[in-house]
Parts: C-alpha cells; sequence; structure tokens
C-alpha cells in the first residue's frame, strides 16, 4: 500500500532541502513524488495519507553506539525491546557494541545478530570487537569481519592497553578499510574509581575517575596514527580511521581538534547526558545509580568544552551510549553500580533542548549530527529524501513539550536520570522497511 505523507516540512541537510510539502512512497518503499506547497498530492483509493501538520519529515536518524545485551543478558535487553526503543526515539538504525557474553569477536556472533535482526523494524549494523573477548591481547578476525559487511572495530567498555597491539590493530584494520572506535580509557589510572575526581567525588567519599585517563589514552593512539603514516606503515589506499567515543573532557577535544588539523582521519562524538549533565548534579541527586558512567559526568567546565566544539563543528556526531541495566543492578551503593543509562528515547528531545533550543546549533546541524554523519563516518550508504531513494524517514515534532516517564519507555530498562525531565521536541514516528511506526503516546 502506498502512502502519503502531507503538510510536512521537509528537511534534509545533506542536498540543502528544507521545503513544505508532501513526501508519496510507493508499495515499494521507493519515494514516488515530492511536492512543494500546501495542496495534497492526490491519493490511489487503497493509499494510506498521513497529515504531519509541518511536524519535521527528515532522514532516518542513526545511532552509531548502543548496547542490545543479547546474546547473554536478554534481562537487561533484548534484540526486539533495544529496536522498538530506537523507533520510540525515532531512530530507523543503530550500531551494537560487540560487549555482549559472549562478546561478538567472530562472524558467527555477526550471524547471530544478523539473523534476529532481520524482522525488526531498525536496522541493526554489527561492530566486530578488536580483540578476542574484548581482552585487548589477541586481534580478531578483521578480514572475516570485513567479508561479512561489517565496518567498524571497538573494544567498548574498555581500550587496548598495549601499545603494540594497537598500533597492530591500526594496520590491520587499515588492510581492510575498517573504522576503528576507541574507548578511551587508560585503566591504571580509573581502576575502582566511580566518578569524576574533583571536589564532589570527594565530598562523597567516592573514588574518581581522572580525567586525564580519556587524554592520555586518545594521545598515545594518535601519536601511533601518526607514526603509521610518516613511515607508510598503512594501505596506501586506505590510511587509518579512528572514531573517540563518547568524548567527555577539553583535554580530549584539543587533541581531535589539533589532528583533524594535521589531516588525520579522526572523529568524534557526544552523548547527550554529557551535553547535559555534570558531576554536580550526580553529588546533588538523592540516587547516584542513574548518574554513573563511563567516561564519568564531568566537570563544568568540560562541558562547557563539549558544547563549544559542538558549535565549531569539533564533533561530529551524536550517539547515545544506550547502556540498559536492571533496576538492581542500579539501586545499590555507587561502588557497586553498573555503569552507564539509556539514552534512546531521549536523544531527540535532549538534543533539541539543551543545543537547538539554547542556540548551540541549528536544527539543521542536530539532523547532520544524528543522522547524516554517524552513517557516514561508519561508511554505511546514506539516505536522501530525493525521488527514486528508499523512504527511510524520521518524524520530529520539534516543539512539542513532554515529560520523561519510565513506564512510557519500551526498553526493557529505565536507568536514565532524565525521568522526570521536561524536554522540547520529540520523534513521533518513523517509516523504514515500507512500514510507518508511530511512536507512544505522551
Amino acid at each position: 500500500m502506498s502512502i502519503i505523507f502531507q503538510h510536512a516540512r521537509i528537511f534534509d541537510p545533506a542536498v540543502n532541502l528544507d521545503t513544505i510539502g508532501s513526501v508519496r512512497v510507493l508499495d515499494d518503499g521507493r519515494i514516488d513524488t515530492i511536492a512543494e506547497g500546501l495542496d495534497p498530492i492526490s491519493s490511489a483509493a487503497d493509499g494510506q495519507v498521513i497529515d504531519l501538520d509541518g511536524r519535521l519529515l527528515v532522514p532516518g536518524l542513526f545511532d552509531m553506539h548502543c548496547h542490545f545485551r543479547e546474546p547473554g543478558q536478554e534481562y537487561k535487553e533484548t534484540l526486539a525491546s533495544g529496536s522498538a526503543a530506537a523507533a520510540a526515539g525515532g531512530f530507523t538504525g543503530v550500531a551494537l557494541m560487540p560487549n555482549t557474553r559472549p562478546v561478538i569477536d567472530s562472524p558467527l556472533g555477526v550471524a547471530y545478530i544478523r539473523h534476529h535482526a532481520a524482522g525488526l523494524p531498525v536496522d541493526l549494523e554489527v561492530i566486530g570487537a578488536m580483540t578476542v573477548e574484548s581482552r585487548g591481547e589477541t586481534l580478531a578476525p578483521f578480514g572475516k569481519f570485513r567479508s561479512y559487511g561489517v565496518t567498524t572495530v571497538s573494544d567498548d567498555g574498555t581500550a587496548i592497553q598495549n601499545t603494540q597491539i594497537m598500533r597492530l590493530a591500526f594496520e590491520y584494520a587499515s588492510n581492510f578499510g575498517l573504522l576503528i572506535i576507541q574507548h578511551c580509557e587508560d585503566k591504571t589510572l580509573t581502576a575502582g574509581g566511580v566518578m569524576n575526581e574533583g571536589r564532589f567525588s570527594t565530598m562523597l567519599g567516592l573514588k574518581g575517575i581522572p580525567d586525564a585517563a580519556e587524554a592520555i589514552t586518545l594521545a598515545r593512539d594518535l601519536e601511533l596514527m601518526r607514526y603509521l603514516q610518516q613511515h607508510k606503515l598503512h594501505d596506501p589506499l586506505n590510511p587509518p580511521r579512528y572514531h573517540v567515543a563518547h568524548i567527555s573532557t577539553k583535554a580530549a577535544i584539543d587533541l581531535v581538534r589539533q589532528a583533524k588539523h594535521d589531516g588525520l582521519q579522526v572523529t568524534c562524538e557526544v552523548t547527550p547526558h554529557h551535553f547535559t549533565l555534570t558531576d554536580e548534579d550526580l553529588f546533588n541527586a538523592p540516587a547516584k545509580g542513574n548518574y554513573i558512567m563511563k567516561p564519568p559526568l564531568c566537570s563544568k567546565e568540560n562541558k562547557q568544552a563539549l558544547l563549544e566544539a559542538i558549535a565549531d563543528g569539533t564533533i561530529d556526531a551524536i550517539a547515545t551510549d544506550h547502556a540498559p541495566h536492571a533496576a538492581h543492578e542500579k539501586e545499590c551503593s555507587p561502588d557497586q553500580v553498573s555503569f552507564g543509562i539509556t539514552g534512546l528515547e531521549t536523544a531527540v528531545g535532549l538534543t533539541i533542548t539543551e543545543l537547538v533550543q539554547k542556540g548551540v546549533i541549528t536544527l539543521n546541524r542536530a539532523i547532520a549530527m544524528l543522522s547524516i554523519n554517524p552513517r557516514t563516518i561508519m561508511n554505511l550508504p546514506p539516505v536522501r529524501i530525493q525521488k527514486g531513494e528508499v523512504a527511510n524517514f524520521t518524524i520530529i515534532d520539534p516543539s512539542v513539550n513532554w515529560t520523561v516517564k519510565g513506564e512510557a519507555m519500551l526498553s526493557k530498562s529505565a536507568n536514565t536520570p532524565f525521568i522526570g525531565r521536561s524536554l522540547i521536541g520529540r520523534a513521533t514516528g518513523i517509516y523504514h522497511k515500507g512500514t510507518y511506526i508511530a511512536a507512544p503516546a505522551i
């Protein structure tokens, strides 16, 4: 059945499209007509018409950093529940980190995810582990990953501590054109840490995580990239590509900014919780568990540096680091809490509220950071709102006021510090794989 989206603000930064009009999608899922103006497109008798009443119709959002916990920890999240949460949050695709149980460190794990993802409403891209069991000791089979269509490797949740292994990872990834995503953390500095090291950790009596731990690992990796390029120790057609996960400190931002200036192929992402909260929010929270994650919530000074880097383009993408946990793993003493929070269902609201409404970035850039840039970074096919393209849309109401409610979330877990928070802007539906899915009512 064909479908017509009427009275939409059709918005695609990649092709400089920003117009009021309508879009018709044919039975085969391809865009047939993009008509500007308020006059509706005539519909066939069996066609469906959805009046968007001026809401945004944008390229489907893509989250390049998620944890769905399957296989191994389905009590926290499954591929099905994570996909439902993604669709509710406006994401038509997500990339899954490999730190499941067992770790996705072989083609068998990739095949498992692909098989179980086939009937789900969103695309699930698989990120392979950099090392076997993410132990940082033996490289995973990058070549086999590539033959299975994997574009990216990461040991997210940890960082390769051995510099020689990291060098080999760069060289091996270059041979197969793979992107490396690094969780930058010097674990000798962070062991036992709970929150950002500073006056608030001191007042709470909690072991701190120094923000230098992020920059130290990042500086090592960038120096390796410079060395390999200087001595041409990589595939000449595929220089190393490196992406910094959940960047959170000024020192790390300065390193990325300089690396880009030097011509290294380096990108980075920021999470909504890092550009919204600080360690002072954790200090003031009566229940600490949902404010504890890695990297930890940073100082006000580091948060300001993040906002400046978002504004000037140093930070390329917004990613949620969606990390569901069961209630008992968060409702315990801070030194026993599991790291991470959910984020798929609040990302659009936080981005519009904290960045667009406050003038940090334009709506155009927000959509680019949530949709276009993540796919480009991971070397995935682009999504375009153009005649003949496969329809892949997110529908957003950028002005609706709503309140985050844990009981309304579709994720199996509701470990977020934003429950009860009022936000502006929300995804109200997606169209993908030939199906329109409306977001749950609020």
